[in-house]
């Protein structure tokens, strides 16, 4: 039988991407926008929370919003309502935003006159975590109402992430969730990781949110 070559497919579509996100990096860094990823399991806020941030920061960074969804376009009109410059990206039923994908959504979103963009990723803790966008930071949400089990169960998710926000934390008492239990279980998969309780729906905890962003801002304007 003749011999056959075997190719690693994954392996060489993330290497790919992973040199398109670098170079998306060094674009922005040379246009001083600083890139979010934001991600989480649908509905745990991210949108809430975004409108929220738009609200305290508004006055002090000029923001723009990349809303990306496999269908609809109702975030983004939640996110214009706020006054911030925002683009829906439509997947087409991927599951994710890739580097080249968050290159056209910005081209679209115009960068110009940002200094914060933000990619509001599909709501999904499974394949946004595989693909690097081309940001400067990575964030995501765990809400309340989702379990404190979720770090161990989708690891790489919470490995990947510089800040983890607990969202509905208002509702502690009305569900079986462990806040101890449950930071345990974010260090095992990511000791460095900044963890901040917040109640996007309330505002509470915002502030430290907030001051977080604008104190990573600041560190890579200096770099």
């Amino acid at each position: 039988m003749d011999e056959f070559k075997v190719l690693q497919v994954k392996k060489s579509v993330f290497a790919d991407n992973d040199r398109r996100a670098e170079a998306l990096r060094q674009t922005l860094k040379k246009h001083r926008v600083f890139l979010l990823n934001l991600m989480s399991s649908p509905g745990a806020g991210k949108t809430t929370l975004l409108s929220r941030t738009i609200e305290t920061l508004g006055n002090q960074l000029k923001i723009g919003v990349m809303e990306a969804d496999i269908d609809s376009d109702v975030d983004a009109r939640t996110i214009e309502s706020f006054g911030a410059k925002v683009i829906q990206l439509h997947t087409g039923g991927m599951c994710h935003l890739d580097a080249d994908m968050t290159r056209q959504g910005l081209e679209a979103l115009g960068t110009d006159d940002l200094e914060l963009a933000i990619l509001e990723n599909v709501g999904n803790l499974v394949c946004p975590a595989e693909f690097d966008t081309g940001a400067v930071k990575n964030a995501m949400i765990l809400s309340v109402p989702e379990g404190d089990d979720k770090p161990l169960k989708y690891p790489l998710m919470f490995s990947v992430c510089d800040l983890v926000l607990i969202n509905l934390f208002d509702v502690l008492p009305y569900f079986d969730f462990d806040m101890k239990k449950c930071v345990t279980n974010i260090r095992l998969r990511n000791p460095k990781a900044k963890i901040i309780p917040v109640c996007a729906r309330t505002g509470e905890g915002i502030d430290l949110w907030c001051d977080w962003l604008c104190s990573e801002i600041s560190a890579w304007r200096g770099q």
